[in-house]
């Protein structure tokens, strides 16, 4: 079976509304979607470091519990793990304040077997941080050069646009590294002061990748491909409790898409198929719709258990055409 193998950080968030705390919950961008993957039965493995405190400990029995590898999680004997505090609003979006203690990162760990046409999911600040940069630039060289694909969320909070000149090199190579880009309306306001997708890919994606998501929010999904293929895709009105989480999950739904429907490198490479597309944000949607409907920050028991079902059918046909 295909692996999934993300790469990011880990952290706590704890959940405000109206000022006062409602839940605490293992999070992290990258972490969000792989959890969801874990649940719905893709076999999994993350990429990260936390500290050898009780916040550290509940984050590893947290990745074994939902059926992901956290055997390359590197502890760190004398760190606190890291936990950020986020204030739900009116629209129950989040305002985030984040902690963090590691003044020695260094992100030490054995590279994980990867096969062809496996998916490595990166993304947020963590891949462009300077202070780890040449970990991750390794194995992001290790998973193209291992026939991978390279799914890049690129998740730049405004809280890092002053560093955006300085980090600038970091996000090419990462464009560059990239079979698939998502990235949201925000991101690339504070990245590249642009405002539509056909600007976005035309002016800072097409060059490096040929297959870009662009979401923003409650409006259209816009999607550029290799090939010109060229859609909107309108987002269904949905009851929000919390949107944490939403688009690391439309990423793990958009993952899961690959590989429920067979698609491989040289495919991305060559041009999806408009109903490819079709299929691939269908599943991202479905997936980021389900986790705005609680506090948590990954998809639920049972839509898992449901998407578990599809993809062991989705398999098996595939395995049997083979």
């Amino acid at each position: 079976m295909r692996k999934v193998i993300g790469i990011g950080e880990t952290i706590l968030d704890i959940i405000f509304k109206g000022d006062q705390p409602i839940g605490a919950v293992p999070g992290g961008s990258v972490f969000n979607g792989v959890i969801s993957l874990g649940r719905a039965g893709v076999s999994a493995t993350f990429i990260s470091e936390t500290g050898n405190d009780r916040v550290g400990r509940k984050i590893i029995q947290f990745l074994e519990d939902n059926h992901v590898d956290a055997s390359s999680i590197n502890v760190y004997p004398e760190s606190k793990s890291p936990v950020s505090l986020a204030f739900l609003d009116e629209k129950n979006d989040a305002e985030y304040i984040f902690y963090k203690d590691h003044p020695h990162d260094r992100l030490d760990f054995v590279l994980p077997e990867i096969e062809p046409d496996d998916i490595v999911m990166f993304g947020s600040y963590y891949a462009v941080n300077p202070v780890i940069r040449q970990q991750v630039q390794g194995f992001l060289e290790y998973a193209r050069d291992r026939g991978a694909i390279l799914y890049y969320d690129v998740n730049f909070r405004a809280s890092h646009q002053n560093e955006v000149m300085k980090l600038n090199a970091n996000i090419l190579e990462n464009l560059e590294y990239a079979d698939i880009v998502r990235g949201s309306r925000e991101d690339f306001e504070v990245m590249f002061n642009k405002y539509d997708a056909e600007t976005v890919y035309k002016a800072q994606i097409d060059f490096y990748c040929k297959n870009f998501i662009y979401t923003q929010g409650a409006e259209p999904v816009e999607v550029r491909g290799a090939g010109g293929f060229a859609r909107q895709y309108p987002v269904a009105p949905t009851e929000t409790v919390s949107t944490i989480g939403a688009g690391d999950n439309f990423n793990a739904g958009f993952v899961y898409g690959l590989i429920k429907e067979g698609i491989t490198h040289e495919m991305l490479e060559t041009g999806l198929t408009p109903e490819q597309w079709d299929s691939l944000i269908t599943e991202g949607s479905a997936f980021s719709a389900n986790v705005c409907h609680s506090i948590n920050n990954s998809i639920d028991e049972a839509f898992a258990i449901q998407k578990k079902r599809e993809l062991e059918v989705c398999l098996k046909e595939i395995e049997e055409n083979i």
